[in-house]
């Protein structure tokens, strides 16, 4: 790994909707099924399963979320994302498991308690990757909020856009470009590898003591039930993996998060599996990783500082 020098600790946080962690069944599981040369390398070749779901490797650690919020029925985005981006409990605050999008009961909790808002508070440089449309979501879409813009917008860093997108300084969320040429009309736009896109997210993090990026693409191959499908979704991922890793700045914690299961049991839709958990960079073990998807906020905040 080429790294960048850095004295001051960094948090990156890649949100991947609906990946959770699977059986050992490979007619099932698409983690098992892919090349995923990054995810190997890191964890020594290892994929953790629900027969050993904590894997310690060379370069970082996987380890189970508990996406169950303490309530009966499958996990959903909504108040999932919700809990991890507050670190509250968003299910039985708004009453049992919501998704899609965010409940409209929840939607000023996760603008007004997120991490982002909190460490913006604490005088902490805060960046909110994604590129989102100029004037998103407007009239008509407001019933469409997923928790990270909705962060974002409660923290004053939904700031970035196509112009952005364009020059490098920013993400799609589907991490290439394709979506946005295609069906947003922006042909003008840059054609760029998960590779590229990763490295671009590396330099914005680069300057910023916490970023979040979300990536919803995961959760949609997951609902499709397809293998071939799961297997392309998580290839992509690891090239991007692959791309922030090569150039990220020393000392930035990278840590990758999601809501629920779903991608990784292509039998299932949304499961009850643990959301999938991992820590890359500077001293992170397996008995100081976080077990719940409540307690990532605290955890990363408390990482640059913010209690």
């Amino acid at each position: 790994m080429t790294t960048v020098p850095s004295s001051t600790p960094r948090v990156l946080f890649v949100f991947l909707d609906g990946v959770g962690i699977g059986s050992s069944e490979v007619t099932r599981n698409p983690f098992l099924v892919a090349d995923l040369p990054r995810l190997k390398t890191i964890l020594g070749g290892r994929i953790p399963t629900l027969d050993a779901p904590t894997v310690v490797g060379p370069a970082g650690a996987a380890f189970p979320l508990d996406a169950g919020l303490d309530l009966p029925g499958t996990p959903q985005s909504g108040t999932g994302q919700a809990a991890l981006l507050t670190g509250e409990d968003a299910a039985r605050i708004h009453g049992a498991h919501f998704g899609p999008w965010t409940p409209v009961r929840l939607r000023s909790l996760v603008e007004e308690r997120s991490l982002l808002r909190r460490a913006i508070e604490a005088g902490r440089r805060v960046a909110f990757a994604n590129a989102y449309p100029k004037g998103w979501p407007g009239a008509r879409g407001t019933r469409r909020i997923a928790g990270p813009p909705l962060a974002a917008r409660g923290a004053g860093v939904l700031n970035r856009h196509e112009d952005e997108l364009g020059a490098g300084r920013a993400v799609s969320s589907e991490i290439v470009n394709d979506g946005w040429r295609r069906h947003l009309g922006h042909e003008w736009l840059p054609d760029v590898t998960p590779s590229d896109a990763g490295a671009n997210l590396a330099a914005i993090a680069s300057e910023h003591d916490l970023t979040l990026y979300a990536h919803y693409a995961t959760d949609t191959a997951g609902h499709r039930r397809e293998m071939a499908s799961a297997v392309s979704a998580l290839e992509r991922v690891d090239l991007f993996l692959g791309g922030l890793l090569d150039v990220v700045a020393e000392g930035t914690l990278v840590f990758i998060a999601s809501d629920h299961g779903n991608i990784e049991d292509v039998t299932a839709g949304h499961t009850s599996n643990p959301a999938l958990g991992m820590a890359l960079g500077p001293n992170v073990t397996e008995g100081t990783a976080p077990r719940d998807v409540r307690d990532v906020a605290a955890f990363l905040l408390d990482h640059i500082g913010v209690t």
